[in-house]
């Protein structure tokens, strides 16, 4: 099954009004959820309203997905959250695809000119081949016409979409770009915790560069990065940080450095790149390009996500990320129908409103995380 979303995609899993059920629980009630970092933002942003609402309280343990999912078997929190696939011991506990967002490929450095960076290169920069910022792939990725697309709007001023989700394209912009990129040493910053975000992003490698990235995917990047992470060349050069707020902090801090998070966290002097791919084209991480992205994606029979990272669909941006409520359906009492009720907050119209990052979706994919939020307890 094909699906598609924007930025910070939040499935519309129901179309019934963001509170419809609040009657169904007690007010007063405290809930807390934890793990992916990720989600931080999202979840905080929508927190807000709900609990005005309703009158109870969420809290979130912002950690890693590694976390979420230790806590999910430990019984840790009532829902817990996960950037990549998991299999739950519990057959009760679901795994609910509520949020997707690009993976920003975050860097600083000095002046306004945007960086543009093929998938090659970029594969090159982590794997530690690519050293300075200079060097000739980095050079040649900045210094060519930069094919980029423009969608068509709606009346609104939204993006008109296709019958399978990915935008309509109005136009192909051809740019020729110059960029004399400083003669320093790059140093990248990574996440040193069990994390989503990063086994998203190394799986783009080894899809596409496996004779490069041989080692099996794994949520930390010290155990994908190809040779010895702790070599002569990389001590000092490649930093591990714990979480997407440690690695933002340590980009901050860190001139002519590169990483990834979540788009948010490219905070001040930091900036995002524009990544190549498979149609010619430079895409940067918006709702458009995202979109374009997960149009080719597809939907397993187990609610986890296959993405095509060679897709040719104009305009795609090729790091997307799913990020999963991890739940467990046999919980019970007013704490379990509370959670329930945010999660629909979540996947609704109402959460995605509160900030312009964020969109809703219909479709297939919402009717089946909406067969996943029924599951759940309501009171």
């Amino acid at each position: 099954m094909k699906v598609s979303k924007t930025i910070k995609i939040v499935v519309v899993a129901v179309a019934v009004a963001a509170f419809a059920t609040q009657s169904a629980f007690a007010s007063g009630v405290s809930i807390q959820a934890g793990g992916s970092s990720f989600d931080a933002t999202l979840l905080n942003t929508c927190k807000v309203a709900w609990q005005t609402s309703t009158g109870n309280t969420f809290t979130y343990n912002s950690s890693d997905s590694g976390t979420g999912q230790k806590n999910q078997e430990a019984g840790i929190f009532d829902a817990n959250f996960s950037d990549s696939g998991y299999v739950p011991t519990k057959s009760s506990v679901l795994n609910i695809p509520l949020v997707m967002a690009p993976i920003a490929v975050i860097y600083n450095l000095p002046g306004s000119k945007p960086l543009y960076l093929s998938e090659p290169t970029l594969s090159d920069i982590f794997a530690g081949k690519v050293t300075k910022w200079n060097d000739a792939e980095i050079a040649a990725d900045n210094n060519q016409s930069i094919h980029s697309i423009v969608y068509a709007k709606n009346k609104d001023g939204s993006i008109k979409k296709n019958k399978t989700g990915a935008p309509v394209v109005l136009r192909t912009v051809n740019t020729k770009r110059y960029y004399t990129l400083p003669n320093q040493t790059i140093h990248l910053v990574v996440r040193s915790d069990a994390s989503g975000t990063t086994k998203n992003f190394v799986t783009l490698f080894t899809k596409t560069n496996s004779d490069v990235w041989t080692k099996p995917v794994d949520k930390t990047f010290a155990n994908v990065f190809p040779g010895v992470i702790n070599g002569a060349g990389n001590i000092g050069r490649i930093q591990a940080y714990s979480g997407s707020t440690g690695v933002s902090a340590g980009l901050s801090a860190t001139p002519y450095s590169i990483g990834y998070a979540e788009v948010s966290y490219a905070t001040g002097k930091l900036r995002t790149a524009f990544l190549g791919n498979a149609n010619g084209d430079y895409a940067s991480p918006t709702a458009a390009n995202t979109s374009a992205f997960v149009a080719g994606a597809a939907l397993g029979s187990t609610g986890l996500y296959s993405f095509n990272y060679k897709t040719t669909t104009p305009g795609a941006y090729i790091l997307g990320i799913v990020s999963y409520a991890l739940v467990d359906s046999a919980a019970s009492g007013s704490s379990a129908a509370a959670m329930t009720n945010f999660l629909k907050y979540v996947a609704s119209a109402a959460c995605a409103n509160t900030s312009p990052n964020y969109a809703a979706e219909s479709g297939p994919v919402a009717a089946y995380v909406a067969t996943l939020l029924a599951k759940l307890p309501t009171k």
